[in-house]
């Protein structure tokens, strides 16, 4: 049985996961009118990622004992500056989460809720990765910066993500 504290925090981060899915899909409409097609795909996956997440709070609620409780999901930004600016936002998005993370891990060990713990210990190595490879897009898109060709070259290798390519 879950506690109502875990239940009530795991349905606020499922919010926080869909909320992230919703970013980046308010990124990747952003992209398609900028003709960043790679960059686009590279945030629908980001987002089908995020909602994954969201459903894996969900079935743990659930598996418990818990009720899941939907709520409102706040509407995210809509335009940026650049290509870079965008990438910065995502980067510190999912520094944010990992943060929600982390506290969540705080609160199941107050709870002396281990299976909490174990469950939230695949978020805590999730958010390395999710970091990782924001962080490799903004640091490459700095390089580029005022390059146009390094930009369009950039887009395509982003298109490759989820079809095979090298960023996971």
């Amino acid at each position: 049985m879950i506690s109502k504290k875990i239940e009530k925090a795991f349905n606020e981060q499922m919010n926080a996961e869909l909320f992230s899915a919703y970013l980046y899909m308010s990124m990747a409409a952003y992209f398609e009118s900028e003709n960043l097609l790679g960059c686009a795909g590279w945030m629908k996956t980001q987002a089908q990622e995020e909602v994954a997440h969201a459903m894996k709070f969900y079935a743990h609620v659930n598996d418990r004992g818990g009720r899941v409780i939907l709520k409102a999901i706040d509407a995210p930004k809509t335009t940026w500056k650049s290509t870079l600016e965008a990438f910065q936002d995502a980067y510190k998005h999912e520094q944010k989460v990992t943060g929600l993370i982390m506290k969540l891990v705080k609160l199941a060990e107050t709870e002396k809720d281990k299976a909490s713990d174990i469950f939230l210990q695949w978020f805590v190595t999730e958010q390395i990765e999710e970091e990782s490879s924001v962080d490799y897009v903004v640091q490459l898109l700095k390089m580029v910066k005022g390059a146009p060709q390094g930009l369009i070259m950039l887009d395509r290798e982003l298109a490759k993500r989820g079809s095979g390519g090298s960023q996971e």
